[in-house]
């Protein structure tokens, strides 16, 4: 269903226990005839798929804006990074390594990586080009054939890319998509020739994957969930970095990304000030058709999600202070205004759980000792942020936050493609990017050679 209208605009098949199976026989018999292609032939494979991702740029859009309401500008931004985490990933083969040891006498001692075989991923509907890259190229990297299970919300882009792969010239099954909601992905999670699985999604979800993929064969598995990022702006930063940073992190992708800092933390001398400037400029961004490229914010994923919001705003009426509401487009499309909060108290579910929309809180605070408890009174530590000039604060900072990634000066979600992502608390398990996610996906085996030999009872 399209989130702008309302309307119907495909309708794609929910896969089964037998889909499952076809998709691990496929993978199987993919397996072996990835093992003997040499990492030349896999990065011209690579950055043949990452050149027809930016080629298709148009027809990738189109199926994102109608099936999550994606707007041109946060869809380039989607398509580049897919494209780009592709070419990162083209080379990095070379870097797997094993290590060996000296240490015991008479032995030479190593350890080997080695793929799982059929490995699998869930990824979301907020940004699924970009989850559908960090999860399916380290993958392959570390050579495994994968089965990736896209969400039911926004299937059609993730589809495409994967004609692409065949396009591309990637072996038959190697990579299989099969499309489903949270039934087909407990299946998944509990198939029993699968040894792997990577998850990105809430924490709800994320829990009952780790529960089946144990219940089942204690698959390993890799978590990256929610998050209710803090930002920290002190009096000295530069503040109109700040409101800008802060707000793109909150407004972006109409709020639904799991890094959004969207609790703001505020000295209290400058707390009216930054009010001041967050509200004129997220007032500024236009709401509406997601083709349109002048447009800033889309529709939330669907109607549930638009309702989830709106449950929240109004709960945060009760909770504390409402600084601003937008005005969003009449029709049936799952437009939320975006709105600002502050002074919210901090038992409220708005300020403790994961809005996933445009909604953002803004309280103030006295001290660091006060301004570090409030940002790591939460059960998630996906991501913080802190807005200073002062060096020494930024680093007792970066230290004291209890989150994965920490930004200073900056905010979510800027990252490099070199560095880690990853929760800590309830945000996830393990980390994901780079070498990270090759990791992730491969085994390690000890093996011992023993080159002396002492004899006993005889020569």
């Amino acid at each position: 269903m399209s989130p702008v209208t309302g309307e119907q605009v495909a309708v794609v098949s929910q896969a089964n226990d037998a889909d499952i199976d076809s998709a691990v026989d496929a993978a199987r018999e993919a397996y072996p005839i990835w093992q003997k292609i040499s990492f030349e032939q896999r990065a011209k494979l690579y950055n043949r798929l990452a050149n027809l991702i930016l080629q298709q740029r148009d027809e990738l859009h189109e199926l994102e804006a109608i099936s999550m309401g994606k707007p041109y500008g946060n869809f380039a931004f989607d398509n580049w990074a897919c494209a780009s985490i592709f070419r990162m990933y083209a080379n990095m083969e070379l870097q797997i390594h094993g290590k060996s040891s000296l240490n015991t006498p008479g032995m030479i001692n190593l350890t080997l990586k080695q793929p799982y075989g059929v490995v699998a991923a869930i990824i979301p509907w907020n940004v699924s080009l970009i989850m559908f890259a960090m999860k399916v190229a380290p993958a392959l990297v570390a050579g495994n054939a994968i089965i990736v299970k896209s969400s039911e919300k926004a299937p059609l882009a993730v589809l495409k890319v994967a004609e692409l792969m065949k396009e591309a010239g990637f072996p038959a099954g190697l990579v299989n998509v099969i499309s489903g909601d949270g039934r087909t992905g407990d299946l998944l999670a509990r198939n029993m020739r699968i040894w792997k699985i990577s998850f990105t999604g809430s924490v709800a979800t994320g829990k009952k994957v780790a529960q089946a993929a144990a219940a089942s064969n204690l698959k390993n598995v890799t978590l990256e969930l929610g998050g209710k990022s803090p930002a920290v702006i002190f009096a000295d930063a530069d503040l109109d970095t700040a409101v800008a940073a802060t707000e793109m992190s909150i407004h972006v992708n109409s709020g639904q990304h799991c890094q959004a800092n969207s609790r703001i933390l505020v000295e209290e001398s400058i707390i009216d000030t930054y009010l001041e400037k967050l509200t004129k400029l997220m007032s500024s961004r236009k709401i509406g058709d997601p083709t349109d490229k002048a447009t800033f914010q889309g529709p939330q994923g669907d109607k549930q999600q638009q309702k989830n919001v709106l449950e929240y705003i109004n709960e945060g009426k009760q909770a504390g202070e409402l600084v601003y509401t937008g005005q969003v487009p009449e029709g049936n499309g799952a437009f939320t205004p975006p709105t600002i909060f502050k002074n919210v108290g901090r038992g409220s579910r708005i300020f403790q759980e994961e809005v996933f929309g445009p909604v953002v809180i803004v309280n103030s605070f006295k001290t660091e000792e006060e301004a570090i408890e409030i940002a790591n009174d939460t059960q998630y530590g996906l991501h913080a942020s802190v807005y200073t000039t002062n060096f020494g604060r930024a680093m007792r900072f970066a230290k004291a936050f209890e989150a994965g990634v920490v930004g200073v000066n900056c905010g979510a979600p800027e990252q490099g493609l070199d560095m880690p992502v990853g929760g800590w608390k309830q945000s996830g398990v393990g980390s994901e990017m780079h070498m990270y996610s090759v990791e992730n996906f491969l085994q390690t085996k000890a093996v011992y050679f023993k080159h002396e030999f002492q004899h006993f009872g005889g020569h």
